[in-house]
């Protein structure tokens, strides 16, 4: 049985939009019910960023996601945000290259995961949204990383599609960093 709610949220130009496009795209890939829903700050690049994410087995009646299942966060602010709304004993995924010495909740279970140096590591900062990602996947066990990345070759064309490897690499990261 599936039901996840999730929250990805961080600064614009962070990849926050693609990363809830891929997981809601995975499920529709796999026929499992799904609602993507991406909010905007006033700016686009470098303003505040968010999406929710839902999927169930059961139709999904609202995108409005009160109390999620998980957290990914991608900045300080967001984690100021989202913390409190987490459920008990759900998942705070953190980028800690850009949120330092945060005290979070003890009814949570806080993962956190250098993800800019790590993506620096790989060659391209820009994939740091994927090494969130990987762990995530890790975690959740939602999806693999193999279907993830098969949605990515499908959006990933043309000029793009040379992206794809260091996309593998970052979710790969993603993994070992919190297993």
């Amino acid at each position: 049985m599936i039901n996840e709610k999730t929250i990805i949220a961080g600064f614009g130009g962070q990849g926050v939009m693609l990363m809830g496009q891929l997981l809601s795209f995975a499920a529709t890939e796999k026929d499992i019910n799904t609602l993507w829903f991406p909010s905007y700050g006033p700016e686009t690049r470098g303003g505040t960023a968010n999406c929710s994410v839902t999927i169930s087995d059961e139709h999904v009646n609202s995108p409005v996601i009160s109390t999620p299942d998980t957290i990914i966060i991608m900045n300080k602010p967001s984690l100021a945000k989202f913390q409190p709304k987490l459920k008990v004993n759900g998942i705070c995924l953190v980028n800690s290259s850009l949120v330092k010495d945060e005290e979070y909740r003890d009814d949570i279970r806080v993962y956190e995961v250098d993800a800019n140096n790590i993506a620096k590591e790989l060659g391209n900062l820009k994939v740091a949204n994927m090494v969130m990602l990987g762990a995530y996947l890790a975690l959740t066990k939602v999806f693999t990383e193999d279907e993830v990345l098969g949605i990515l070759k499908k959006k990933f064309t043309g000029s793009k599609a040379k992206l794809i490897e260091i996309n593998k690499y970052a979710l790969e990261a993603g993994r070992k960093a919190v297993l």
